[in-house]
């Protein structure tokens, strides 16, 4: 079908057009003309012999029934009138379903015409409600200006009569413009409006009146083509969403809430170096922004990058903000340092370090104290780490005691030990008096400034002698109180227990002098004893409390790891929910494991621990890397130079604790001399895993396990790549099995022993062997294998091997003193009568460090 204007349109021919309103996304509709085709009914008339007619009003039961020859077989007369009943039923609900089609189509375009009309009326009430909003904004803005022309003319008392009249009018014309603008918010005519409201009603009722008159032509346009239709054509209309988002826009601005709050100025923090996106943070502006004025600035950077302090102030100017500079180091500054009131202190009980020579007894005199026995749990009964104990006496009094081990390899950990006591219990052998180790912790406990109690041990021994004890401590101005000194000297017996209650007495009374107190109310600060990994619990640090009290929850930082305290153990090997000052713990909950001697201080938030930590992790990381790089080129040839002499013996190291650990080192650096050393690749605590065996078998070294052992994956990896893993629980096997294999590198001596002389008389020179000396042996014995040197006027002119040694004609091995003989040097035939010839042997003779 076409329309008059020639386009093809949508419907049937033969019926009348009609209009269809399509719907599109977006809220887009489209008026469509179609034709509809009439549909043929018949209706059977009333007296009708069958009921049913058709066009010709001839009855069609008849006709069909008539005719015989053109009904189908075998249907009777009464089959043939129930079908064409039943055919003129469903004609009948065809037309009443036709006519509730058109019914439904009907009610539904009124029920849009009636949405669209509502829509349109709330655009108006919008936009003269938009309108109101600024008409109040301009008006305000008029009363202001007119308030500071009022402010102005106050200043002119002259001129102030002659405006009175047009300034007191002045507010009646503002009564009349705000009444108009509330008028039109509500939609009434005011009586006097303005003639910028005029304009702007005028083109809002011209703007409304052509989008209704688009709206008309658009529904009254003709027939919809099939492209148009498909192509989309006739302009986008507002959907209800974004009417929506409008009407809420304007409701938020009506209310105030669509306007910008003002900018605050705020003071940044500044330190040496920060991230973009943390001073983006700082200043509470956008990443992107920020990054945007440092491009404008001429640099090209993300939001990941670092940038130094000076370039950060000007970004933080250029936004209107404050520049606080702060160092790196105020991170600490959150730990608390300030001093304790007298009021608060409290007494608390003494830290006893109990130091000596190996194998005096100390261990065994701290276990007398405490009833328990913690000798047989040591390696070859001797102390291997830093142990921390706290015992009550009979009469009641708390004492926290560090046992330290003797042996010269942990001067470190007892000198860690020294600094965190009060009292050092100083443990000499009767029967063995003064050694290094006990010289050594004098030195410490005087170093430290603590006092020091003597406790003579092993009296019962009979060839004990306390009196050359005290006698040997006067050499190192130790004088005890017998020797009229003021040093406490107390004789004991581990073995027997005698004298340790005069020795807890005399710590007592130490103590009581001493007068010590904390405050256990502040936050917690200690000293961690020994460290060590444990498989099944982590880091485990072992912390003496020195001050404040550590609760379970609390978040700490400690050297350059943090925690938070997941739990506490005491040296009986049950929890506790907090510790005070003087109360030795174990502390599970860090994150990796400190340093023997590192100091824990709690904090309050783990943003401050994780801060402060990563601050210290860098600057020993730069500490290390400003040691290395602070090397001239003339020092790294040197070294380089020392490198090619020295032999090394590379070893990877591993062990149970961070005490131990350190002790190992220190005695392994020790080992050596100019021509050989020892040289720990890695060092660490917990098991050795398969990263130790890589590294030592890049550097063909052994691995060493001190009181722990290779994991699975480690000793397969150990088989395949040929490395060697050795384990060592006492100190001394380890350090002496280094110490020799260290000694394997070392070249071997050479001496020489002169073993005679001989004295050429004349030269002969014979065929085929060159000149030959004719000798007399005038010391010792000529050997043949030996080496010789040829002297001349007492200057060594050759040496070398003698190519012949004979006794007449015959070859000789050897040609004792008094005899005479014919000898040849090897390549050298400048020999003269008169020289004499050194005679020598070399012997290699192993060494050892």
């Amino acid at each position: 079908m076409s329309d008059k204007d020639g386009k093809k349109t949508l419907g049937l021919g033969g019926g009348r057009p009609g209009q269809v309103k399509q719907s599109f996304s977006h809220g887009r509709t489209k008026n469509v003309v179609v034709e509809t085709k009439r549909k043929r009914v018949v209706v059977p008339k009333p007296g009708a012999a069958q009921g049913v007619t058709d066009s010709s009003k001839t009855p069609l039961v008849a006709k069909v029934g008539g005719d015989r020859s053109k009904r189908p077989a075998g249907i009777s007369d009464a089959e043939m009138e129930r079908r064409l009943k039943a055919l003129a039923a469903a004609k009948a609900r065809e037309v009443e379903e036709a006519a509730q089609r058109i019914a439904d189509e009907k009610a539904r375009e009124e029920e849009r015409e009636r949405r669209r009309a509502e829509m349109e009326a709330r655009e108006r009430e919008e936009r003269e409600r938009e309108e109101a909003l600024k008409a109040k904004a301009e008006e305000d803005a008029r009363r202001a200006r007119e308030a500071e022309e009022r402010a102005k003319r106050k200043d002119e008392p002259k001129k102030e009569e002659a405006r009175a009249k047009p300034a007191a009018a002045q507010p009646d014309q503002a009564a009349i413009e705000a009444a108009a603008s509330r008028a039109e918010t509500k939609g009434v005519t005011s009586t006097a409006p303005r003639k910028t409201d005029r304009d702007r009603a005028d083109r809002s009722s011209d703007r409304d009146s052509r989008g209704k008159a688009t709206r008309d032509d658009n529904r009254r346009s003709g027939k919809l083509s099939l492209n148009q239709a498909l192509s989309g054509e006739g302009g986008r209309q507002r959907s209800l969403a974004a009417m929506k988002r409008k009407q809420e826009k304007a409701r938020q601005k009506a209310m105030g809430m669509g306007q910008r709050a003002e900018k605050q100025a705020r003071d940044v923090q500044l330190p040496e170096t920060i991230v973009v996106s943390e001073l983006a943070n700082r200043m509470a502006e956008r990443a992107a922004d920020v990054v945007k004025a440092l491009m404008k600035m001429g640099m090209m950077v993300t939001s990941n990058q670092t940038i130094d302090a000076d370039t950060a102030e000007v970004v933080i100017e250029e936004f209107g903000h404050r520049t606080v500079r702060v160092s790196d180091s105020d991170v600490e500054q959150v730990i608390d340092t300030v001093e304790d009131k007298a009021e608060d202190l409290q007494s608390r009980p003494p830290i006893i370090t109990i130091m000596g020579h190996v194998d005096h007894g100390k261990t065994s005199t701290l276990d007398a104290i405490r009833h328990a026995n913690v000798v047989s749990g040591e390696a070859g009964g001797i102390t291997q780490h830093i142990g921390a104990y706290q015992v009550t006496t009979e009469s009641g009094a708390v004492l926290s005691f560090l046992d330290t081990p003797g042996h010269a390899a942990f001067t470190s950990m007892r000198a860690r030990g020294a600094h965190v006591t009060d009292i050092v219990v100083l443990v000499v052998a009767a029967d063995d008096a003064v050694m290094p180790q006990t010289i050594e912790a004098i030195n410490h406990a005087k170093a430290a400034g603590v006092p020091m109690i003597v406790a003579i041990n092993k009296i019962d021994k009979p060839d004990a002698n306390p009196d050359k004890v005290r006698t040997d401590l006067l050499q190192h101005e130790v004088v005890v109180e017998k020797m009229s000194g003021d040093v406490q000297d107390v004789e004991i017996s581990a073995k027997t227990g005698q004298g340790l209650d005069n020795l807890l007495e005399a710590i007592a009374l130490q103590a009581e002098i001493l007068e010590l107190k904390a405050n256990p109310a502040r936050a917690a600060q200690g000293a961690v004893i020994e460290a060590q990994l444990d498989i099944g619990r982590g880091p485990v640090a072992t912390v003496l409390v020195q001050n404040g009290t550590l609760r379970r929850g609390d978040i700490f930082v400690v050297g350059e790891q943090w925690g938070k305290v997941r739990a506490l153990i005491n040296d009986k090997g049950d929890r506790v929910e907090e510790a005070g000052p003087s109360v030795p713990v174990e502390v599970l909950g860090l994150n990796g494991t400190p340093e023997a001697g590192d100091v824990l201080n709690v904090v309050e938030t783990e943003a401050q621990a994780r801060e402060i930590a990563d601050y210290r992790m860098q600057q020993a990381k730069d500490k290390r890397a400003a040691a290395g790089a602070a090397t001239t080129l003339e020092q790294l040839m040197a070294k380089a130079k020392a490198d090619e002499t020295v032999a090394e013996l590379p070893v990877v190291m591993k062990a149970d604790v961070q005490g131990s650990a350190e002790a190992i080192v220190q005695a392994l650096e020790k080992i050596g001399n100019d021509e050989v050393r020892v040289r720990v690749l890695h060092y660490g605590v917990g098991a050795i895993t398969e990263s130790d065996i890589g590294l030592a078998e890049a550097s063909q070294a052994p691995v060493i396990g001190f009181n722990v052992r290779a994991n699975a994956p480690a000793r397969n990896a150990a088989n395949q790549k040929g490395v060697e893993i050795r384990y060592y629980s006492i100190i001394y096997d380890l350090v002496d099995d280094i110490k020799a294999a260290a000694s394997g590198l070392l070249s071997a001596e050479v001496r020489e022993n002169f073993i005679g002389y001989a004295q050429i008389r004349e030269v002969f020179k014979v065929t085929g062997v060159g000149k030959v000396a004719g000798c007399l042996v005038t010391e010792g014995v000529a050997r043949r294998s030996a080496g010789v040197r040829l002297l001349r006027d007492n200057v060594v002119v050759h040496e070398g091997t003698l190519k012949t040694l004979k006794r007449f004609k015959d070859e000789v091995k050897e040609v004792q003193s008094g005899q005479e003989c014919g000898m040849a040097f090897e390549n050298y035939d400048d020999i003269r009568p008169g020289d004499v010839i050194e005679i020598f042997e070399r012997e290699e003779v192993e060494r050892t460090l």
